[in-house]
């Protein structure tokens, strides 16, 4: 649905359009400007022209010393157009003029004007940015936007800049964005579930693309897609989608004082096409006997947290498991175990890698296993770094961050380069996003209204051409 600035409605004579203009007779029958779904960061302008043309708007911050000019989407050969302008900022006056092209003339209209509305009341003030240090903050920074979620209902994803300016927003009713991602494909991949399930699980992969239109919308119970989901939902080489399920087995667990008919909650990995038909499914069940853990009976509710998943370099599945402080890699076809490390890991790690627990696991732009320390043994938080040596089973500190203590963050956190002497951390439980040098000193600081689960670092060519930092 299109709401209509009531600022600007316009309905323009043709000949207003293209003043002296002749050439093929196409001309400019009307233009009203509004808003597109009801998002008051997506402008929409429907244009009628006489015949069918390719049409698109070009825009710009008027009356400022920002001239940048920006493009919306562009309609081909049609005589009703629809245009989404997406890279605007609340309560700014913009400047705009439409082209179309036919039969390769291309015609400019005069300039015309709108002002975006304030974001809704919901949306004020979730962000405040210290930007005291700005002096600090490498360029690379300021030429990207952070992908920030809320997980209770309403959910509302959020692309947001260094000053903490809402610079793109999509809500969704009665559901939470318990974990979101960008992907390869320019979309925002996320789970959604209800403030009735816990913190990072739900029953739903919710797809947008940067105009906020649907792209995919699984629901559980659609053909195989009937697990509790959680924690990751990422797509492969082949676009299809990979995530973390709950999967439960009744075991004898009375030998080590348990129950005869125990549940014992544990995880797995689901790989579902778009229609949720199952492709390949593996489940932590197949590799490991739960009645190997001395401690079963007390963690059987959750057993190994699988908290992260993503691919390392071969594409193979890289695993976090939060409870037993454990990464592991794991063969995408055959579900081997290929090693696994942290503690009681098959590949050595310097006794300076003391780890405790671990998020958001990730094979990072120089080819290193990356994550979120939680810190949770020795109170303080930090980031790592890994160079392992698959072929002798060993591995090295590249980068070892200790973040101050005021920012430690015992659950949810992620970790993620900005460029190779910068980090961006978000310390979910303190309401907090800093971005850190390697030697731990914090360069910038966000306090976010809500504990949002991690916040991805998101360059401006992947934003391209819809958002401009």
């Amino acid at each position: 649905m299109t709401k209509f600035l009531t600022m600007c409605i316009t309905t323009i004579a043709a000949a207003a359009i293209f003043a002296g203009c002749s050439g093929n007779g196409l001309n400019i029958e009307e233009i009203r400007v509004g808003v597109h779904n009801n998002n008051e960061l997506k402008i929409q302008i429907n244009v009628i022209t006489s015949q069918s043309a390719d049409v698109y708007a070009e825009y710009w911050k008027a009356g400022g010393k920002d001239t940048a000019k920006f493009l919306s989407t562009v309609s081909h050969n049609a005589e009703k157009h629809s245009l989404i302008l997406c890279n605007v900022i609340a309560q700014t006056d913009y400047a705009y003029h439409i082209i179309t092209e036919k039969s390769g003339v291309k015609k400019v209209s005069k300039t015309y004007t709108f002002k975006t509305n304030a974001l809704p009341m919901f949306l004020q003030e979730q962000f405040k940015a210290d930007s005291a240090k700005s002096a600090k903050i490498p360029s690379t920074f300021s030429d990207g936007l952070m992908l920030i979620n809320k997980r209770y209902a309403p959910g509302i994803a959020y692309f947001v800049d260094k000053r903490g300016t809402i610079r793109w927003y999509h809500m969704v009713d009665g559901l939470g964005f318990k974990v979101i991602h960008f992907t390869k494909d320019h979309t925002i991949l996320s789970i959604l579930g209800g403030n009735d399930e816990p913190t990072s699980y739900g029953h739903e992969i919710l797809e947008l693309n940067m105009l906020g239109d649907t792209v995919l919308h699984l629901k559980q119970g659609q053909n195989d897609f009937k697990q509790t989901i959680h924690h990751e939902v990422i797509k492969n080489d082949k676009g299809q989608l990979v995530t973390i399920y709950v999967d439960k087995k009744i075991m004898d667990l009375s030998p080590i004082g348990g129950g005869k008919k125990d549940t014992v909650s544990g995880d797995g990995i689901i790989v579902l096409d778009k229609t949720g038909k199952k492709l390949w499914q593996w489940s932590v069940f197949d590799v490991l006997n739960p009645l190997t853990d001395k401690n079963i009976v007390k963690t059987r509710k959750d057993w190994m947290h699988a908290n992260s998943l993503n691919f390392d370099k071969d594409g193979n599945y890289i695993m976090s498991f939060y409870n037993n402080g454990q990464i592991w890699k794991i063969d995408a076809h055959t579900g081997k175990v290929i090693w696994k490390f942290g503690k009681g890991g098959t590949i050595a790690k310097p006794a300076e890698c003391d780890f405790t627990q671990a998020h958001a696991v990730h094979i990072n732009s120089q080819g290193n296993l990356m994550f979120f320390d939680n810190g949770v043994e020795k109170k303080q938080s930090g980031v790592f770094a890994i160079k392992l040596d698959e072929k002798n089973q060993t591995s090295q500190i590249n980068m070892h961050i200790k973040l101050p203590k005021e920012v430690f963050n015992g659950r949810m956190g992620s970790a993620y380069l900005v460029n190779d002497t910068s980090v961006l951390v978000c310390c979910s439980k303190r309401h907090v996003v800093v971005l850190t040098n390697r030697q731990g000193n914090l360069l910038w600081t966000m306090e976010t209204a809500m504990p949002t689960y991690r916040a991805e670092f998101i360059r401006s060519s992947e934003l391209a051409p819809y958002l401009k930092p």
